[in-house]
């Protein structure tokens, strides 16, 4: 399903944090929104999985607005979402997390059914946490929780996920890992990103924002430039091809030189 958003201003207490953002996101796509913190990402992720209405603009998916066109319910049957810090109040076990993806296509007091069950055990097998079933999620690790709450989203099956920093607090290969199973699962995608080498190398389109504007949308390599990288993120970058896989990849360091380490030329 492909997901745009067009001309989207967004504001908090009168005032303006996303100003004229338009981005195209064709169906099963990987799509990366990247900036500086404050450059307004979250916040525009709110507006497409409806936390936060536009003060201006649209939010399609499948070429209906999910403010004006869609229900609750009906968008919920379009998009998931899987947030930076998700969180639980009450001690569920994986299976009853899993569950509740199912939530946008049953009725308040709807029981489960053999369905939704097979749907369950299908998207804990896919991410790998089968055998944590009948484990308390809040007992998890950080990385086994993100799977945990990605198979939720599998069970919802919406065409479109909504990723909002999802690596955050992750160690480097939980972050991999679970960017790579959202990868493989071909949804249309937009993730809001913070590390430049992952979003060059998982995503097939890049928008930068900066102070709440989008200064540049595309494909990764014509986007991820070194000078658009040094002008937005204040860094020195290097793009070249990863050594270990072939992909793009994206190394930095400060713009001055590092005052720290001696002239290879010292005696």
């Amino acid at each position: 399903m492909r997901a745009e958003i067009v001309g989207v201003s967004l504001q908090i207490d009168g005032v303006s944090i996303v100003r004229d953002v338009s981005m195209d996101v064709p169906a099963g796509t990987f799509h990366g929104v990247i900036g500086p913190n404050g450059s307004g990402k979250s916040t525009l992720l709110r507006a497409v999985y409806r936390s936060l209405r536009p003060h201006d603009g649209q939010v399609l998916l499948g070429g209906d607005d999910v403010w004006r066109d869609l229900s609750a319910r009906d968008a919920a049957r379009r998009r998931a979402v899987l947030a930076q810090d998700s969180s639980l109040d009450f001690e569920f076990t994986v299976t009853d997390v899993v569950a509740m993806g199912r939530a946008p296509h049953k009725t308040l007091f709807e029981r489960d059914t053999a369905r939704d069950r097979e749907l369950v055990v299908t998207a804990l097998e896919h991410v790998g946490m089968a055998w944590a079933g009948s484990r308390l999620a809040a007992t998890l690790s950080g990385g086994e929780r993100q799977r945990v709450f990605l198979a939720r989203a599998i069970t919802q099956q919406a065409p479109v996920l909504v990723l909002d920093e999802p690596t955050n607090h992750l160690d480097v290969r939980a972050q991999l890992e679970l960017l790579r199973l959202v990868k493989s699962l071909g949804l249309t995608t937009i993730a809001a990103l913070h590390d430049l080498d992952q979003a060059v190398s998982m995503c097939d389109g890049i928008t930068i924002m900066r102070e709440g504007h989008a200064v540049a949308s595309g494909a990764p390599l014509a986007v991820l430039t070194p000078e658009r990288i040094a002008d937005v993120f204040g860094v020195r970058a290097h793009v070249g091809e990863h050594p270990l896989t072939g992909r793009p990849h994206i190394t930095v360091a400060p713009l001055e030189p590092d005052t720290h380490s001696s002239p290879k030329d010292s005696p």
